[in-house]
């Protein structure tokens, strides 16, 4: 009868974690890393910037200021570090052990960018394919939040054909469809009888559609507004759990991933300095409560989650060195979409973005983007959460931040 008992939590605790994400760079486990010319501003101002064929991302009416054909494609490697600190926690069976070690991996973000000015001064179109949302974190199997989780991993491909029209000389509008796919595996530890624990797995994906639309304003040569918005993607996940025998299940969720609304700035200071602004919000709040259930019928479990709308502001520049040089730099600060209950997946806390790049322009038709930044939580964050009817309890804070290093190339033909 224990065993039994034991099964049906181990099968519902490890459903419910098909929501969160792992460790990711801006709140909730959204990824700004959408390109590498960005990342060396901290991605401030994006909205407005247009710099290259990734603003198909940021704000598609940004293609107006692109000449011609364009290409793009790079990535950005991402190591973030994420040490729990133990303040008391015990397993599943009361006991106390390891702290889990570094729960951050080294992930790798790719993106790639075409634009075409298909009617001269008036019509442009594109596609851009990158990664919104993911990373993952991996615990050591043995360690004492293993009831909460040990493994999460999420990716997502987002593929983004686009368009463009500059209806006259101050005002440009674009407009896009986003086709993306959600992936997510995700593993903790099950206890079944003492001492004997087993790791439960459980996976879901879904393909889902939604669109993003921006406008673009020049207030005069030297200053312009961009503003952008992207919409919430619905998915109906289905997948399975497996790993326990006598517990295997077919499974169905549904998540809707959040929107987004971005007002920016860029202002030509003095023809060699550009400032850049934003101001950024999301809208964590569509994920308060998810439903989860068996296949066959049946409701396992509804999640009360506690995500907030959240917002960011940054603010980078650009200093132009020479022909063939420009030199980045940049801040910003990230509001947490979680700042009660969070999970050992999903211990998100404020942070400040500092980061420098530069770019390497050869020629009129090439250039090279480096990128570096560090993000640093605000404070450690903190967590309590209690397994009953288990004695699995977790009780601690974590030391996290991340280190950021991205390269990107530009071909304009």
């Amino acid at each position: 009868m224990q065993n039994r008992e034991y099964k049906s939590r181990a099968r519902w605790a490890a459903l419910t974690a098909v929501v969160f994400a792992g460790s990711a760079h801006a709140a909730g486990f959204a990824l700004m890393e959408q390109n590498a010319s960005g990342l060396g501003n901290a991605y401030a101002g994006q909205a407005a910037a247009a710099e290259d064929a990734s603003t198909i991302f940021f704000n598609p009416a940004g293609m107006v200021r692109l000449p011609g054909r364009q290409i793009v494609a790079g990535g950005n490697f991402v190591r973030p570090k994420l040490e729990f600190n133990d303040r008391g926690s015990t397993n599943a069976f009361g006991l106390p052990g390891p702290d889990g070690g570094d729960a951050g991996d080294l992930g790798f973000i790719p993106h790639g960018y075409l634009s075409w000015e298909v009617v001269p001064s008036g019509v442009w179109v594109g596609v851009g394919v990158g990664a919104p949302f993911g990373l993952k974190t991996d615990y050591d199997e043995d360690w004492v939040g293993g009831f909460f989780g040990t493994r999460s991993e999420v990716k997502t491909i987002n593929i983004n054909p686009s368009i463009a029209w500059k209806v006259n000389e101050t005002v440009s509008i674009g407009f896009g469809l986003n086709f993306q796919r959600f992936e997510a595996e995700l593993s903790q530890m099950v206890p079944i009888v003492p001492p004997v624990s087993l790791e439960g797995t459980v996976e879901g994906d879904d393909w889902g559609w939604g669109w993003n639309a921006g406008v673009l304003i020049n207030l005069s040569p030297s200053t312009r507004i961009g503003i952008a918005y992207r919409s919430k993607i619905d998915y109906d996940l289905e997948g399975k759990f497996k790993g326990i025998p006598g517990a295997e299940a077919d499974i169905e969720a549904d998540l809707e991933l959040p929107d987004s609304l971005s007002v920016a700035l860029s202002h030509q200071v003095t023809p060699k300095l550009q400032v850049l602004a934003d101001y950024t919000w999301t809208g964590w709040d569509s994920i308060k409560e998810i439903a989860i259930n068996r296949k066959a019928g049946g409701n396992i479990s509804t999640l009360h989650l506690d995500m907030h709308d959240t917002w960011r502001i940054g603010v980078g520049m650009n200093y132009r060195l020479n022909d063939a040089w420009k030199l980045r730099a940049g801040m910003a600060f990230d509001r947490a979409a979680i700042r009660h209950g969070r999970t050992p997946r999903l211990p998100d806390e404020d942070r400040l973005w500092f980061a420098v790049g530069a770019q390497w322009a050869p020629n009129k038709t090439t250039a090279i983007d480096f990128g570096y930044a560090y993000l640093r939580a605000l404070g450690d964050a903190s967590i309590n959460l209690d397994g009953a009817p288990t004695a699995a309890r977790l009780v601690g804070d974590y030391d996290a931040n991340v280190h950021i290093v991205g390269i990107q190339a530009r071909y304009a033909f």
